[in-house]
């Protein structure tokens, strides 16, 4: 085995209170891929800090090869001094490193070179940071969150790259299917201490769950262990002094071992507060545009959006989803072309600016709008400590200032004021950002099993795959197509090619599917205007109406008979009976709205054609 070329043992470092590191250990060799992995407040960027030099610990050794060349990516770059992004990302090269590849890696990032460091956006800082620590292809690259702030595009591009790369790297991320695809060994950073297993990241969360369990089975066979030391020192046969103070320093040990046993960390309890329920019509967009100045962001897109539906939208930054987003939810006027909103709709946003945050606002004051001690969960009131509680929030940090929080904590304190208000369309501006794993898993959990309807951006492509039903994406010159499923299934419907190109590709469009030619298996090759109505979905299109008004009616009547108080004790068969006749009214009315949708969609499409 090559010797390491980085190595850091038994770090310890305390920030007052608990140790924020106590024994942990990395080590890298030449060609190694490996994931850091832990919670949010882990330690994983401060350990990471620590092998670029950036700050000393406590206790513990480091030893870097003095050849070695080392490259970090900083959550938060600094550019101030430089005078273009070129001249950033170059001061980063060395006497032997090749000019060309810096102009390479900003190219493939969606920069000039030529742009103002102090006019850049958090996604463009963020990229110019990369191009700095790729372009002179260092001994070893410790990366920290490098997919945050980008987009699809130039996420699946850094993958390629980094396996081609032949330097070392350590990452920190939460992509899963970025980690995925590029490490090949796993080091976990929990309790203030690292594991590590040789294998990548896709084999992480097994294992985690077996050490864990492991870990239980232990600390419950010591506290078992204690009890019977316990009662030989109280009841056993008196024995020889010397072996009885053996024996009790040896319990005294067990009970500080088992005292200061530090549990695994708590999860977040993520739960939103769902209004009554909408109409069966959320959304109805019909060939609605947008344009800026000269630039066309969206073109006579139609889309219907009923509730349950759970909709990603996708897309390089720029394209235009958040603009297709508040047109959607009726926050922005389309300049052409109409958006009609169903009834009794309780949106709730979750802006991917955070501009809701004021730094000087107190968590507690944030999340009761300055009303009191107490918060609305459900229709029930909830003091504020405790529902902090449930997004992993110290009760000492009800008064802390939001500036003090860390990307993370922000992200769970805006997902804690959005989830508290009651909604049946939730909107989801970039909800991943900052959320470390296990509070993603159980945001999924969320939007999976909301009873409402969801609208959501994101490049995470494992969450869409979990929890969309269609996905929105751009398909250039401002239009936009809808598909069934989530990323994964776009990039199957569009011939498993990337779904956007790249500013300057000249390369041919993937082949469109829509949703609904997507369900039926396989794309339609004739235009819909091509499509007739038959006889038989011309009757049904203008009888149903009145079949649904007969319905909605023959369900009031049996409402109303179920709501007398003294018929189940009058005639118990015969309240079973009207309320198994109230199941089917209302699964034969809702049959017919999904039949009825259908029809009109097919008939606008016909003479749309």
């Amino acid at each position: 085995m090559a010797p390491p070329i980085l190595r850091l043992d038994d770090i310890g470092l305390t920030f007052g209170g608990t140790p924020l590191l106590q024994g942990a250990s990395i080590s890298v060799q030449p060609g190694d891929r490996i994931a850091l992995v832990g919670r949010n407040g882990s330690g994983k960027s401060t350990l990471l800090k620590i092998a670029a030099g950036f700050i000393e610990p406590q206790d513990g050794e480091i030893f870097r090869q003095p050849s070695a060349t080392v490259r970090y990516l900083q959550q938060a770059p600094d550019t101030e001094g430089f005078s273009t992004v070129r001249a950033y990302v170059e001061a980063g090269l060395g006497p032997t490193d090749d000019p060309y590849r810096a102009t390479y890696i900003l190219e493939n990032l969606g920069l000039s070179g030529e742009e103002a460091p102090d006019t850049l956006s958090g996604g463009e800082a963020r990229r110019a940071a990369l191009a700095r620590v790729l372009a002179p292809q260092p001994d070893i690259l410790l990366l920290d969150e490098p997919t945050n702030h980008l987009d699809l595009t130039v996420i699946e591009w850094l993958e390629e790259e980094l396996s081609r790369t032949s330097s070392a790297f350590v990452v920190i991320s939460h992509d899963r299917r970025f980690l995925e695809r590029v490490t090949r060994a796993t080091v976990w950073l929990d309790r203030g201490v690292t594991r590590r297993l040789d294998r990548g990241f896709a084999h992480f969360e097994e294992w985690r769950d077996q050490v864990l369990e492991e870990e239980e089975r232990d600390q419950h066979k010591l506290g078992r262990q204690i009890v019977r030391e316990e009662h030989w020192l109280r009841y056993g046969v008196t024995a020889r002094r010397k072996r009885n103070m053996r024996r009790l320093g040896e319990l005294q040990s067990m009970r500080s071992k088992f005292r200061g046993h530090r549990g695994a960390e708590g999860s977040a309890k993520l739960e939103a507060s769902e209004a009554a329920e909408s109409g069966k019509l959320v959304v109805e967009a019909k060939s609605i545009s947008k344009t800026y100045g000269d630039a066309v962001i969206v073109k006579e897109f139609s889309t219907r959006i009923q509730r349950g539906d759970r909709i990603g939208l996708v897309g390089p930054n720029g394209a235009g989803k958040t603009t297709l987003l508040r047109m959607l939810t009726g926050e922005l006027a389309p300049d052409s072309g109409t958006v009609r909103l169903g009834v009794n709709l309780e949106i709730a946003t979750l802006d991917q600016r955070r501009a809701a945050l004021d730094p000087d606002e107190t968590l507690a004051h944030f999340l009761t709008d300055g009303r009191g001690e107490t918060v609305v969960v459900n229709g029930e009131e909830r003091h504020v400590v405790s529902y902090m509680k449930d997004f992993l929030f110290k009760p000492e940090q009800a008064r802390t200032p939001v500036r003090e929080l860390s990307g993370g904590e922000k992200a769970r304190l805006i997902l804690a004021r959005v989830l508290a208000r009651p909604s049946n369309l939730l909107v989801l501006d970039e909800p991943t950002n900052d959320l470390d794993m296990e509070t993603l898993d159980l945001l999924q959990e969320l939007v999976s099993g909301f009873a409402g309807t969801v609208i959501l951006v994101s490049h995470d492509r494992d969450f869409l795959d979990r929890t969309v039903t269609s996905t929105i994406a751009p398909d250039g010159d401002g239009r936009w197509v809808e598909y069934a499923g989530g990323y994964t299934d776009l990039l199957t419907q569009r011939g498993s090619a990337r779904f956007v190109k790249r500013a300057g590709d000249t390369r041919p469009a993937a082949d469109k599917v829509s949703r609904d030619s997507a369900s039926g298996g396989e794309a339609q090759a004739p235009r819909a205007s091509a499509r007739k109505f038959s006889y038989k979905q011309k009757f049904a299109l203008e009888s149903l109406p009145k079949k649904m008004e007969e319905a909605t009616a023959a369900i009031a009547r049996l409402e109303a008979t179920l709501a007398d108080p003294q018929l189940f004790a009058r005639d118990p068969k015969g309240f079973a009976r009207t309320a198994e006749t109230l199941d089917k009214e209302r699964a034969a009315l809702s049959a017919m709205e999904e039949e009825w949708l259908e029809l009109e969609m097919l008939r606008e499409e016909i003479e749309g054609g």
